[in-house]
């Protein structure tokens, strides 16, 4: 019994991406993708936000999460490798990084 329990959970492992839609995985990975969500800065369509406001130097500073929703691929997949003092690191597989692209750049999510 114990050996059929664990052969059915490998093969739902396997399966687990047709539990659920593209859009419901992307959306559920721009959430909380390992702790984090790009939500919390980036908005909750990719818009970009303004994180805080103080002075430096006796003027007034932003310090801004850009908009990610219209980046091209490349620039999309180059931010996950680029070493950011602000932007968390983030170990996500290719397909994940494929996924949250097509979040924030689909039409849905607009």
């Amino acid at each position: 019994m114990r050996i059929f329990v664990c052969v059915l959970f490998i093969l739902i492992s396997l399966k687990a991406e047709d539990f659920i839609t593209k859009m419901e995985y992307a959306k559920m990975l721009y959430s909380n993708p390992r702790g984090i969500g790009c939500i919390s800065c980036h908005g909750k369509k990719g818009e970009g936000s303004v994180l805080a406001k103080y002075k430096h130097k006796g003027k007034q500073k932003e310090l801004v999460a850009p908009a990610i929703n219209s980046l091209s691929k490349r620039k999309f997949f180059a931010a996950f490798k680029k070493s950011n003092s602000v932007m968390p690191k983030y170990f996500l597989t290719k397909k994940e990084i494929e996924v949250l692209y097509f979040y924030v750049t689909s039409e849905v999510n607009r």
